[in-house]
């Protein structure tokens, strides 16, 4: 593909990121710049809340065509809060999220959460960041919450297999798994970053698995009527 169809490629791409967030209700797209290289966006600019932020990646990510999204936008609350009001409001959703350890702890400095602790099961570190990253003032958030060393399963990659497949969304044909102690590495190729975004999370919730190593490559369509 030449320059000048890759440039029509990436206009369009671009337009169609910038329709998507203009048609999220969750993303406030007044603020935000779009660009695109070789199929990667840029987002710059600035929403009021670290949810919004997360939002328009989201967003930008479902769009058919987009390679890799780099977020470069900036939270700036409409109303300026201080790190210990932000601190209260944190520890509050992290005791009403049922699935968050007890022993999972926040710090704030300059409004960015830092997230530390111990868990179980990586569903237990996703829900600790869901639960916080709706409070007014939040600018971003850190988690370091570890797993705590458990026994990977023997048959881990094969059960890794088997939940790729129950997934209608995933081509799992186009991934391949494999397993070293509590280590998973993704690799394969996919159309789409939802694609990519499920075969993590279904690795992620193996028994015995702590870190997933994800290496599958987004290949959107190379025929441009498909992005159109």
């Amino acid at each position: 593909m030449g320059a000048a169809n890759l440039s029509e490629v990436d206009a369009r791409v671009r337009d169609l990121v910038m329709r998507q967030l203009e048609w999220d209700p969750a993303v406030d797209a007044s603020a935000i710049a779009v660009a695109a290289t070789d199929r990667t966006i840029t987002l710059t600019g600035y929403v009021d809340t670290y949810a919004g932020k997360l939002a328009a990646e989201r967003a930008a990510k479902r769009v058919r065509g987009v390679r890799a999204v780099a977020n470069g936008i900036a939270v700036r609350p409409k109303l300026e809060r201080t790190d210990a009001d932000i601190a209260l409001d944190v520890v509050r959703c992290l005791e009403l999220r049922s699935t968050v350890p007890a022993n999972v702890q926040a710090a704030v400095h300059h409004g960015h959460v830092t997230l530390t602790g111990e868990a179980m099961w990586e569903f237990q570190r996703r829900d600790a960041e869901k639960a916080v990253r709706h409070v007014r003032g939040v600018r971003g958030v850190v988690n370091r919450i570890t797993l705590a060393p458990a026994a990977a399963s023997r048959d881990a990659r094969h059960r890794i297999i088997e939940a790729f497949h129950r997934y209608a969304d995933l081509d799992a044909r186009q991934v391949t798994a494999h397993t070293k102690g509590d280590v998973v590495t993704l690799s394969g190729r996919v159309s789409t970053w939802l694609q990519r975004e499920i075969a993590e999370r279904a690795a992620a919730d193996a028994p015995g698995i702590r870190r997933v190593d994800n290496r599958i490559v987004v290949e959107p369509p190379v025929d441009e009527d498909e992005i159109c």
